[in-house]
């Protein structure tokens, strides 16, 4: 019998989550959403809160907090005011440490490169451009091109589709456990890098669990497949 290794599959691309990966947009979210709730004296759960990170498939605030106060809100009015505190606490982001620099050695390494967020597709575009990052990515797969969004599969496997490769030899990086249970869905192979909001979170569905993607490298990416 041959001692020899079997060779590793080869990387043919890698897909990036965004909020809370990318830019720590999630932060942004928490806390605004937690604002509305103080207001009007009562409180958002972040252990409730934090079953919702990545995916779209649960209440919304609006509906919590009125069931929390039993009587009706202005959702108009809330709506707007959160809109303001978050266009405010997003402009003061940048890319999450090691990003940028993984970014770049992917595409160096002539890796392809998708995002597959639950977000919509205004959200995903405006904040890659403002910050530079479009161009580094093939395609772009957002919550508002699928019936259903994460823990569902459906936005990676859209994602792997139009990249035109096999889920089995792309690896998905992730901050949250509904993204990394898409990811695994899907075929993929996931890596974990949770978020300021996710880091106490059960990530052992993940294949890899890195503190940031500065600890990540092509050729690292690449032995989750050998």
């Amino acid at each position: 019998m041959s001692t020899s290794a079997e060779p590793a599959t080869p990387l043919r691309a890698v897909v990036f989550d965004f909020d809370g990966l990318v830019l720590d947009t999630e932060w942004c979210e928490w806390i605004t959403a937690a604002e509305m709730f103080t207001d009007h004296g009562t409180e958002l759960s972040l252990e409730l809160w934090k079953t919702f990170i990545g995916s779209l498939e649960h209440p919304h605030w609006t509906d919590i907090l009125e069931e929390q106060l039993g009587r009706p809100i202005d959702r108009a009015d809330l709506l707007t005011r959160r809109r303001m505190l978050q266009t405010e606490c997003n402009a003061g982001l940048a890319p999450l440490p090691g990003v940028v620099g993984l970014l770049g050695a992917l595409s160096g390494d002539g890796i392809p490169l998708a995002v597959a967020s639950s977000s919509s597709a205004d959200w995903v575009h405006g904040h890659l451009r403002g910050h530079g990052l479009l161009d580094h990515f093939a395609t772009i797969a957002t919550g508002d091109e699928v019936a259903r969004t994460k823990p569902d599969p459906a936005v990676y496997l859209l994602a792997c589709e139009r990249l035109g490769v096999h889920p089995s030899s792309t690896v998905a990086i992730e901050d949250s456990v509904n993204g990394v249970a898409a990811a695994k869905a899907a075929g993929m192979f996931a890596v974990a890098v949770p978020g300021s909001l996710t880091r106490d979170m059960d990530f052992s569905a993940a294949d890899l669990v890195v503190d940031s993607c500065a600890a990540l490298t092509p050729a690292r990416l690449a032995t989750l497949l050998s």
